[in-house]
C-alpha cells in the first residue's frame, strides 16, 4: 500500500531535469533535410555519451512531435543546447523546454 508518508518521502527525493518536446517543421519533408537530421542524431548520441541527454525518445507516429528528450541541465542551459542543434539551426525542428522532476530509480531500458 502506498502511504502518505511514502509519497512525501519520494516527492522529497525527486531531482530536477528539463524535458524537450521536439517538433518537425514542413522542412522535415524535404529529402535534403535528412543529412541534417542525421547530424542532429549524431549530436544526440554525443549528448547521451556526455551524460547531458539522459533519455531520448524519437517519435515517428505521423504527428508533428518528432521526439522527446530529458536533459540533466537547467531550462536555460537546455535552451542553449537546443539553439545550437543542427536541426533547429536548419529550421527543420522547433522545440519547447519544460522544467520537470524525476523520481529515484526511474529508468528506461
Amino acid at each position: 500500500m502506498i502511504t502518505d508518508d511514502y509519497m512525501r518521502e519520494m516527492i522529497g527525493r525527486t531531482k530536477g531535469y528539463s524535458v524537450v518536446i521536439l517538433r518537425g517543421t514542413p522542412k522535415l519533408a524535404d529529402p535534403a533535410a535528412q543529412a541534417i537530421v542525421w547530424e542532429h542524431a549524431r549530436r544526440n548520441f554525443q549528448l547521451r555519451a556526455d551524460g547531458v541527454l539522459r533519455i531520448v525518445c524519437p517519435v515517428g507516429d505521423g504527428s508533428d512531435v518528432s521526439g522527446i528528450g530529458i536533459f540533466d541541465t537547467s531550462v536555460d542551459e537546455t535552451r542553449r543546447i537546443m539553439d545550437d542543434d543542427p536541426g533547429v539551426r536548419g529550421g527543420i525542428f522547433t522545440y519547447e523546454v519544460h522544467a520537470t522532476r524525476g523520481f529515484p530509480g526511474d529508468a528506461l531500458s
